[in-house]
Order: C-alpha cells, then structure tokens, then sequence
C-alpha cells in the first residue's frame, strides 16, 4: 500500500490538486489548512546562506591511522595504527554566492568533521596552506572587496585590487591564486590544509605547533583559463556533479594526511612568525610527517539537510588538539560558531549532520529555536545531586603560554618577517612555463583596474617579491592596458 500524504500535523490530505474555494469560480477559503500550510512552508524553504564559502559539496567518509603518531598527541581517534574515524567532509568556494559556479578563480574550502569518541573535531581549511590577511579585524574588509559591489551589483575588479594594494601581506597568497593550482578541475584533484597553525600534546604533556596538509592520491589538475571558461559554460555544477558521480561509480577520492611538526620552544626564535597564516613551513625545517588516509564513500541523502545545514567551528577540540596563536585562527574560533548559531539555530549541533555519533552530547543547554530537549526531566542546572554530567578533569590542552598585558599589539617581528620573500620563493620554485602562465594570469586581471595608482602600488608588491616577478607583470599589464585604450 502507498503512504498517504498528510499535513504537517499527520491529518490525511484528500485532494492536493485542487484548492478549496467558495463554488467552482469562487475565491479560495482560508479554511483550507493544506493550502496555507503548503504555501507557509514554501515561503520559509530557504535560510541565510554563508556569508563566505556559500556554494559547497559534501560527502561522507572516514579517516585511518596509517602511522604512529601517539607520540604526539593524546586525541584518541589518532591513537592507533589502523582505527577508522568516521567523517563529513564540504568542498566550498570563498567569494561566490550559494548558485555561482564551481570552475572559477578562487580557494576553495577544505572543512572535515571527525565524529571521534571524544566528540566532534572540526578542521577547517583551504586547498592553500595560506591566506590573504594575517589579522581577523581585516577580514570583514577582505571579504567586502571581493563581494559584490553595493552600487553596481557585481564584483568590481577595482575593489579587489584596491583592498590588495593596502594589504602587501596578500602577495603570497595571491601568487598561489593566479599560479596553476587557482582553478582545480574539480573537487578530487585539489589538496586540503588546516592551513592555521594549531597545538599537539602527548600523554606527557609535551607540546608541539601543527600544521595539517592533506595530499590528494588522485594527483594535482588544475584548469587554465580558458578551460575553466569553457566548463563554466558546459555545466556551472561541475565540481558537485564530479564528485557525487565518482562515489556513486564506488570511485572514491582519497587523500593522505601529513602534518609539519614544531616543538612549542622552537618558535619564539623562529626566523618568521610560525602562527602567521600568510606564511608556510618549509618542508626542509619541519618536514611532512604521515599520519593516515582519508577516504570519501558515501553522498548525502539530501543535500539541504547535510550539505547546507553542516556546520563547523575550528573551537570543536578534542584532548590533545588545541588552538595556537594564531591571530586568524583566534578570530575564526569565534566567528565560525557564531555564523552558524544565525543561520541555523542555537540548536544546530542536534541536527544529524552535526551531531556527535561516537558519543553523545552531555550538557545543560536547553530550550531554544528547534530544540529537540532530549534531556527529558533532567536537571538544567549545574552541580546538582540527581547525577547530572560533571566536568572532569582532562584537560583539552596544555595552555599556551603567552605573556604581556592585553590591548593591541604588533605581533614581535622575527628575522624574515616581510610580506613578501615566501611568494618570490614560489615564484622561483616555478619553471618558466608555469611564470608565463601567472604572469597572464595576473596580468590579465590587474588590467582590469581602471586606477592608475591601484595597479602602481600592486606592482611594487610583486617586485618586491622578485624583480624580474614584478618586472615581467609590470611589461604584460601595460602592453594589455595600452591595447584597451587604443
């Protein structure tokens, strides 16, 4: 036998065809609760998209240890050589609206939650391992200038490269955004990084400064322009239709997880400042370290319910795992949890896709929009004496040791703190084949700036980064810019 179809409260819908109305002409009866409940709904589908990383993918999996690396950290899931950790993992673009395209210029959102037996633990990243600023108070700004413009509606070549003329710290970042790796073909071929420097304590509460990077077993592909205008063209759903394909085929993408290793004591002599996100390790300081292997297998039943209503926050520690200070990642502990107790509720960590699965969460929050109150009779209150959850003592971490007075700082300037040596670095790694194709890049965009000043204080990033970097881009942004005006 079929199901019948009901109204939100369970009563049988006898007819869904034909609304009730005052005679055969006659106007519509308010009386027809199926109607106005249908239509009541309907004006209620949608909810706030992110204001950054709107458009995304999404899929299951899990995560195995396939090294040892007890020696540490104490977090549980990473404990053993072969435990599997289930996971949600969401792909996402930065600047676009939830409907934009998948194949543009612009990082790409590498977010994993691992449903460990210690709760959840959010990573949050990028397929870069930096960014464009190095101070949360700037990243409202950022994010303004690559948006839409409030007068002309769409996003305006001007306001970008104007925000970047104020901010030289963006050089790196931005040579990794023009370089061959700014558009992935897809989902699959990219890698991921925690990109933030976190915090690592073992059992014996020794410290280590962590950064993540996860190494795609599909190999590195990457579209140039004119491939990516082409897939844009052909299927603006190009990386979410890739992906949910290839694990529906039981092709299952794959990645490899190392991390960079510093002890805590190392850092303050650091030549750079180690918790600056527009700066990378070098691998022959701190080389990569294996850990273990991350698989996707499974799609959403419903993309709505799992893709758009997950949610992350890099404050979703487990022991042995914790922050660094990291003035990005500070803010970003934050602002995450906040963005999405207004998109989605207070309650959101119920939601299914967010809840914990290993284990269960015990507290005394209650009430609020859409809560289930699982808690049944139990006490709201804490201590109490009807054997309600109490703390215990584990800590998260061992405490950042950090010294000074609050206010404003500076952060205390290391031997090789510029804004630009790490992106002439990657600028010189490149062969001459991959310079071109960033010199075009870059070139191409830049002269898209109708301010003659803009460009002038952009240019004297990329020479100082590598003279013949910003000689090269100064020569092929004029011969563009002298071509439109004539």
């Amino acid at each position: 036998m079929p199901k019948i179809l009901t109204t939100e409260s369970g009563a049988p819908v006898a007819d869904n065809q034909n609304s009730a109305s005052a005679g055969a002409y006659g106007p519509l009866l308010i009386q027809d609760q199926h109607l106005l409940e249908k239509l009541a709904r309907f004006n209620r589908e949608r909810i706030p998209e992110r204001v950054v990383h709107a458009r995304g993918s999404g899929a299951y999996g899990y995560f195995e240890v396939t090294d040892e690396v007890s020696q540490y950290t104490r977090a549980a899931f990473l404990g053993e050589v072969g435990k599997r950790t289930e996971l949600f993992l969401r792909f996402s673009t930065v600047a676009g609206n939830l409907g934009s395209n998948d194949a543009v210029r612009d990082p790409r959102g590498f977010a994993v939650k691992f449903y460990t037996e210690e709760g959840n633990y959010d990573l949050v990243g990028n397929n870069t391992p930096v960014f464009f600023i190095k101070d949360p108070l700037k990243f409202p700004d950022f994010i303004h200038s690559q948006k839409r413009d409030p007068f002309t509606g769409v996003q305006e070549a001007d306001n970008v490269w104007d925000f970047w003329a104020h901010s030289p710290a963006s050089t790196h970042q931005i040579t990794w955004l023009f370089g061959d790796r700014g558009i992935p073909a897809s989902y699959r071929h990219m890698n991921g990084y925690g990109s933030h420097t976190y915090q690592w304590v073992n059992e014996r509460g020794d410290a280590y400064w962590v950064k993540y990077h996860f190494k795609t077993n599909q190999g590195i592909r990457s579209l140039d322009a004119g491939q990516a205008a082409e897939a844009v063209g052909g299927d603006a759903d190009s990386h979410q239709r890739d992906l949910h394909q290839a694990i529906e085929r039981g092709v299952f993408p794959t990645w490899t997880l190392y991390v960079q290793l510093m002890p805590v004591a190392e850092a303050a002599d650091y030549r750079f400042n180690p918790f600056d996100l527009t700066k990378v390790w070098p691998h022959a300081d701190y080389p990569l370290v294996k850990v273990g292997r991350l698989v996707l297998n499974r799609n959403p039943e419903n993309v709505f319910a799992e893709v758009e209503q997950s949610a992350f926050s890099p404050n979703n520690f487990v022991p042995g795992i914790g922050a660094s200070p990291d003035k990005m990642l500070q803010g970003r502990l934050f602002a995450y949890a906040d963005a999405q107790r207004y998109r989605l509720g207070v309650n959101h960590t119920q939601l299914p896709v967010n809840a914990p699965r290993a284990t269960e969460a015990a507290n005394y929050g209650r009430d609020g929009y859409s809560a289930l109150n699982a808690a049944g009779r139990a006490k709201n209150y804490e201590p109490n004496s009807y054997d309600g959850p109490a703390q215990t003592d584990a800590a998260l971490a061992a405490p950042t040791e950090l010294t000074g007075w609050t206010g404003t700082y500076q952060t205390p300037a290391h031997t090789k703190d510029d804004d630009f040596f790490q992106a002439g670095e990657l600028y010189r790694l490149m062969s001459e084949v991959e310079k071109g194709r960033l010199i075009a890049n870059l070139a191409g965009a830049l002269a898209q700036v109708t301010r003659d000043d803009i460009v002038e204080k952009n240019l004297a990033h990329f020479h100082a980064a590598d003279e013949e970097y910003g000689a090269r881009l100064e020569a092929a942004v004029a011969g563009l810019r002298s071509t439109d005006e004539s």
